[in-house]
């Protein structure tokens, strides 16, 4: 399995595959395994890359 959230970087857009209704995020940092992502309707969240593996949103 690829770690999609290794090529990760700020400003990149996101949704996270368990929680659609926190809709599309912007990552903001991605240090190690910490990513924070600022989702439209969570918020800023420390998502744990070893844990989730974020879905890159393509224009």
């Amino acid at each position: 399995m690829i770690d999609l959230n290794a090529y990760l970087e700020p400003g990149a857009l996101v949704r996270h595959p368990d929680r659609p209704d926190w809709g599309l995020g912007q990552v903001q940092s991605r240090i190690g395994h910490r990513i924070t992502v600022n989702f439209e309707n969570a918020g800023k969240v420390v998502i744990d890359g070893r844990v989730i593996g974020l879905l890159p949103e393509y224009d």
